[in-house]
């Protein structure tokens, strides 16, 4: 009697360890938020992505992107960071910026890749509503 009531508790444990709680939603107060200011002034609030799984998933599955947005994404090291667009739904500019803050590439609404430490993604549109270049630099 007592090797059952043990089995069945094992098998109870089992089942609630594979129990898996909904899903949260993610939004961007979830992720610490840093301001980032153009060279014309402009200041962008960012989330900043430096673990490996934020990076991947960066701006996957979202609807929209107020204009004062973006996201930050650090890599630990220069190099060749390509940036790709697969499942994101809105449109969006690339910038990508060297260990000094300069700016290398701009991708408007395309994807592409320079050697860069971090690459800031904005609204389409806003790096020439904002005049931004090449060789611009940006504070954050």
């Amino acid at each position: 009697m007592l090797a059952r009531s043990f089995l069945l508790l094992f098998v109870v444990l089992g089942f609630v360890g594979c129990y898996q709680s909904p899903r949260k939603t993610v939004t961007a107060n979830d992720y610490h938020l840093r301001d980032v200011k153009l060279p014309n002034g402009a200041v962008l609030k960012v989330e900043t992505m430096s673990k490996m799984a934020d990076v991947m998933r960066g701006m996957m599955f979202r609807d929209s992107l107020a204009a004062d947005r973006g996201m930050l994404f650090i890599h630990g090291e220069p190099g060749l960071y390509p940036y790709w667009m697969y499942q994101v739904r809105i449109p969006l500019d690339i910038v990508w910026i060297d260990r000094y803050k300069i700016v290398t590439e701009i991708s408007p609404r395309t994807p592409g890749s320079r050697t860069s430490l971090y690459v800031l993604e904005m609204a389409a549109g806003e790096a020439e509503k904002n005049k931004l270049q090449v060789g611009d630099r940006i504070d954050f």
